[in-house]
Formats: structure tokens, C-alpha cells, sequence
């Protein structure tokens, strides 16, 4: 069995090849699968979006001797009857309560009845609030913030690649890494707040410096291929995308280790809920950014560019001297 260092210089000398370009039809259709079903999730599983989006009164009950949540909702329902909560415990001691908005009057009577129900002094339950105006401006920026990232990130690439086509490839890798991770955050069933939205930007950030440098590579490879290259151009591409695989590999392992010990041991384990929205997305984005990278954007701008007049008439000499050669053989 070869080791890594020789499988990584194989790949690169194009002795060993995983058909990224060759079966693009079987991962684009991987890709649909998994873009559609994340897409499906919230109409089975809503996004939950946390209190800064929606709007409404939190509750923070601080250390009670029981943490049952059924007493917290219990609590609120006895002051507003029908009144939607939301109970979950932090770090292991305090009982969070998030409610529809409140009057100031109805807030200072369901802190005095948590207190109450859950035996602590008035003092241990603190309360907040938050309008649906700046929940509703809170999404509009972070709408706003998506866009303009998409906007400016197509604009950088086209000009530095000199081709729309590779803009293009990119951003359709972008929205499929927003689409899964989204979707998986759903699944989960965790709330989408400012910190996740943070998240979300970070790991499209993560996603375009993978493919611009696995896109680099490919420019590198199809400039210098020129007339006389006896490859295709998704030949090329494909070599290049092959070449990249162990940096990607081992970037995204490096990247998603200490994220990962952020969500497993700090959020699930020893219960940091805090770290938990952050975490959650940039560990599931840098994942889904390395395979979106290799399996989607780079296969894509290949097709793309494959109808090009040019290059179909390059790839069109290539295949009949490889003909050729063939029959001569």
C-alpha cells in the first residue's frame, strides 16, 4: 500500500486520478439530491430562528435547585395564558426562558412567577427585551451582508480570473455550501442567531479560498496546455483538481479539528450553549465547503467551458490523433 507522500505524488504526476471531471454527471446529481433535501427540511422540521430575529422576552433564571423546564412554562402560562415559550438549559445551571413579546407590566409578573415557581429571590431572574424592529433589522443586514459578499465575491474572481465562467462556478459552489450546511442546521434543530449568521459568512469565506485555490491551479494547468497539450481540457481541469486534493484534504482536516472540539467538548459536553450556533455551521460548512470545491464548482466550470468554439475544436484534434494512434498501434 502506498503511502501518503507517494499517493500525494502520484495524484500530482496525474499516475493516479479520481474522476472528478470524468463523472461530473454522478456528482452533480449527488449535489441536486442533497441541494433539494435541504432545501425540504424546513418544510419538515422548521428553521428556528432565535429571539434577536423574532423578537420577544428572555428570561434567565440563575442557578435553582431544580432546573425542570415543564415548571418554567407553567410559570408563564399562569400569568399569559397560551403564550409560546421556549425553555433550555444553560450551562448546566441556569434555566432560559424566551417568550412572545411582552407588555412591561406582563414581564415583571412572569419574572416574579418564575421566582416563585422555581423558590429563588426576585433578584435571580433577570429579563430582557426585543423588538420586532430590531429583530426585523437584524435581518435585513445579515440578507443585506449575504448579498453584498456574493456580489463583490463574483466581481474579485471575474477579474482575477479573467473568466465569468469561474465566477459563476464559484458562486453556484458558494449557495451549495450555504443550502446544506443551512439545511443540516435545521435538521438539527438549533436556532439560527447573529453568532450562526457570523458562521454561515465565515464558511463561504472558507469555501472561496478553497476554490480559488484549486481554480488557480486549474488556470495554471489549461494556460500552459496551449495547442500542442495531448490532453483534454477536462483533462486538465481534472488533473489540477487532483493535484489540490491532498492540500484541500488536510487544510479542511485542520480546520474542522479544533472546531470540532469547540462543538463536541465544549458545547455538547460541557454544555457552553454560547459556543454551540458558531461552532455547529463553521464544522459542518468547512466539510461541506472541501466537497462542493471538488466535486461541484471545479467539474462545473469544465462543462461550462468545454462548448467553448476554441476548445471544442482543440478537444475535437485530440480525440482524432489519439484515434489515430490507436489504429496504427
Amino acid at each position: 500500500m502506498p503511502s501518503m507522500n507517494e499517493f500525494g505524488n502520484n495524484l500530482y504526476s496525474g499516475k493516479t486520478s479520481f474522476p472528478f471531471v470524468g463523472k461530473r454527471r454522478l456528482w452533480f446529481i449527488i449535489a441536486i439530491i442533497l441541494v433539494v433535501g435541504s432545501a425540504l427540511v424546513p418544510l419538515i422540521r422548521p428553521i428556528q430562528f432565535s429571539i434577536e430575529f423574532t423578537g420577544g422576552s428572555q428570561f434567565t433564571v440563575q442557578a435553582p435547585d431544580s432546573r425542570d423546564q415543564d415548571t418554567a412554562s407553567e410559570a408563564v402560562r399562569s400569568v399569559v395564558p397560551g403564550a409560546a415559550t421556549k425553555v433550555v438549559i444553560v450551562s448546566d445551571k441556569d434555566v432560559r426562558v424566551q417568550t412572545d413579546q411582552m407588555s412591561a407590566a406582563e414581564t415583571q409578573q412572569v419574572a416574579d412567577a418564575l421566582a416563585k415557581a422555581y423558590d429563588v429571590e426576585p433578584d435571580a431572574v433577570t429579563s430582557s427585551f426585543i423588538g420586532p424592529a430590531w429583530g426585523e433589522n437584524v435581518t435585513r443586514q445579515s440578507l443585506w451582508g449575504l448579498a453584498i459578499f456574493l456580489a463583490l465575491t463574483f466581481l474579485i474572481l471575474a477579474i482575477y480570473f479573467r473568466t465569468w465562467k469561474m465566477s459563476a462556478a464559484a458562486i453556484i459552489g458558494l449557495l451549495d455550501v450555504l443550502v446544506i450546511t443551512v439545511g443540516v442546521y435545521a435538521l438539527a434543530g438549533f436556532e439560527i442567531s447573529p453568532a450562526a449568521v457570523i458562521g454561515f459568512l465565515t464558511i463561504l469565506a472558507y469555501s472561496l479560498y478553497d476554490t480559488t485555490v484549486v481554480f488557480d491551479k486549474i488556470r495554471e494547468n489549461t494556460s500552459e496546455d496551449g495547442e500542442k497539450s495531448a490532453r483534454l481540457f477536462g483533462e486538465s481541469v481534472n488533473l489540477a483538481v487532483n493535484q489540490t486534493l491532498i492540500r484541500s484534504i488536510n487544510t479542511s482536516v485542520v480546520a474542522a479539528l479544533p472546531v470540532g472540539a469547540v462543538l463536541f467538548i465544549g458545547a455538547f459536553w460541557l454544555g457552553a450553549e454560547s459556543l454551540t450556533d458558531i461552532s455547529l455551521s463553521i464544522f459542518v460548512g468547512i466539510l461541506v465547503a472541501t466537497y462542493s470545491t471538488l466535486f461541484v464548482a471545479a467539474p462545473l466550470y469544465s462543462l461550462f467551458r468545454e462548448n467553448e468554439p476554441q476548445l471544442k475544436e482543440r478537444d475535437a484534434r485530440i480525440r482524432e490523433a489519439r484515434s489515430k494512434a490507436t489504429v496504427e498501434a
